[in-house]
């Protein structure tokens, strides 16, 4: 069973209770405070400033806990559990302290602490913060009432009870800080992918070069002596043979191999497999991919295209991908004066890219610009065969856990005049496949719903969507379908089924109920009397 962790919200206010008292008579209007917020779990608080990622130790001083120069926090909200493990947490924020919430960055009005609290609460728990928190008017802050409450925010960051988020070496340590760095790289690099800064890429190719390299001499040894015991021993004591210990910092393929292995078994454990489509050549894509775009893009996007390679072709993480790949996906995608069918063959790439256990660390990128889910919510505008790549990416996100999870989000932004939310587009792209005309987007639409039904998340994930997701399947029964989209559409009714009281009622008022299917399969005639149970036949 996985361990859970408690995530706190810590909500201060840095006006101390002034913005309550006299916001009305400075501003027109009441304001309850003034935010700063900090994320506790493990045992420690984080927070973001000008000084970059930074924690303490949480006090507990009258039951109630908080350990910063703010005091106590005004309140303390439960986000939820998380069950990523510490390691992967530590690695996350080295990422994010390197790029994203680098000091540099921080900006009191447009990225700052709030900002911060709320990605790592999408990363642990997979919702928002408060949308009050979030939403606090820009106005506000740039008036004298809120900059004036800098100073505050300066003694916070500089404290030195806290700690920036860096990697950290206690005096005395016999063992070479770079040797434990290098170690965590490779870890991370063949695990998660974690590493996004050009230090942890110069050591990861280094890494893989010389894997290479030492592969070849073992396969030439072995066709060579593959007998000869004596001569693999000499070998070894020429330093040809990798260690089978992680000593010297070197780490055999197999030890690398088995953690991957064990990592990825874990994630899976007790998890159905999904439906996704990985007939899809990854190398035939980029090469048409590069012939539509030669000569009609500029240096820096075709950097972008060799770093699709670098990650598709030559199986580097997803680490070569920089801060600017999204911004040459927004170009193709949106571009009139790029050929239609590149934006297909991007999508495509794209849905090859979807299938590799670190891709959600590019979807995470696309957090401020929300360039991959809005254009999700508009694929009723785009053409056939996108909306075909599209769904193939889409459906190919449930390949693994972290993506699949990203797909059901909650938290909403503007768009088009609408507020939506990755779970809302997820839904848009589900529907709106199932129900096209064109098989193949029916196809791809049951596997949508299919992997939307195995999902693991809480109830409330589906508590807004259940009803549209069940409208939907509901109308696609009374079409002509085989029995396997039959199976896949019956699999996530029953989930909706078991998670919504409302899905029941609409099964039996709209129908058709799911009995018209008994007999079409042992497994489909399963989930029937399983619908049943819960819905009966009116």
């Amino acid at each position: 069973m996985e361990d859970k962790n408690d995530v706190k919200l810590y909500i201060y206010d840095l006006s101390q209770g002034m913005a309550n008292l006299m916001s009305a008579a400075l501003l027109g209007h009441h304001i309850e405070g003034i935010w700063h917020t900090a994320v506790v779990v493990f045992g420690k608080e984080y927070f973001y400033g000008a000084t970059g990622i930074q924690f303490c130790e949480p006090k507990n001083t009258h039951k109630i806990e908080g350990g910063t120069v703010l005091g106590q926090p005004l309140k303390i909200e439960k986000l939820g559990d998380t069950s990523v493990p510490y390691g992967i947490f530590k690695d996350y924020l080295r990422g994010l302290s390197d790029s994203t919430f680098k000091g540099s960055r921080y900006n009191l009005l447009q990225h700052n602490c709030n900002t911060f609290s709320e990605d790592l609460s999408q990363f642990l728990c997979g919702i928002g913060i408060p949308k009050y928190i979030i939403d606090l008017p820009q106005n506000i802050l740039s008036t004298p009432i809120g900059q004036a409450f800098s100073p505050l925010l300066d003694s916070l960051y500089n404290n030195s009870e806290h700690f920036a988020f860096e990697p950290r070496v206690e005096s005395g340590r016999d063992t070479s800080p770079d040797l434990e760095d290098l170690n965590n790289q490779i870890e991370e690099a063949r695990l998660h992918s974690l590493a996004l800064d050009e230090q942890r890429r110069k050591i990861q190719e280094k890494i893989a070069k010389k894997e290479k390299k030492e592969k070849k001499s073992k396969k030439q040894k072995n066709l060579s002596t593959p007998d000869d015991s004596n001569s693999n021993m000499s070998e070894q004591n020429n330093g040809s043979e990798i260690p089978r210990n992680g000593n010297n910092g070197n780490i055999s393929d197999e030890i690398l191999d088995n953690a991957a292995r064990e990592s990825f078994e874990e994630e899976r454990k007790h998890r159905e497999p999904p439906v996704v489509f990985k007939d899809i050549d990854p190398k035939v894509e980029l090469d048409e991919l590069v012939r539509l775009l030669d000569g009609k893009i500029s240096k820096e996007e075709e950097g972008s295209v060799e770093e699709l390679h670098q990650y598709l072709i030559e199986d580097e993480g997803s680490w070569t991908l920089s801060d600017n790949f999204l911004v040459f996906v927004k170009r193709v995608l949106e571009d009139p004066s790029l050929a239609q069918d590149s934006k297909v063959r991007l999508i495509r790439v794209l849905a090859c890219a979807a299938l590799k256990d670190d891709i959600v660390l590019l979807l995470h990128q696309d957090r401020r610009d929300h360039v991959l889910t809005n254009y999700s919510q508009d694929i009723d505008k785009h053409t056939l065969e996108e909306q075909q790549a599209w769904g193939l990416f889409i459906c190919n996100l449930f390949e693994n856990v972290s993506s699949s999870e990203w797909l059901l989000y909650i938290s909403e932004w503007a768009y088009n005049n609408q507020q939506i939310s990755n779970i809302r587009a997820t839904t848009k792209v589900a529907v709106h496949c199932l129900l096209a005309a064109d098989k193949t987007l029916q196809d791809i639409g049951s596997s949508i719903m299919h992997n939307l039904g195995i999902m693991e998340v809480k109830t409330v994930v589906f508590d807004d969507v259940a009803v549209e997701l069940t409208m939907a399947i509901l109308q696609f029964f009374n079409s002509k379908a085989e029995e396997e989209q039959i199976f896949r559409t019956l699999k996530a009714l029953h989930r909706f089924v078991m998670t919504s009281p409302d899905v029941g009622q609409f099964v039996q008022m709209i129908g058709p109920h799911p009995v018209i299917f008994k007999g079409s399969s042992k497994r489909v005639d399963e989930l029937v009397t399983e619908i049943t149970k819960k819905v009966p036949v009116p």
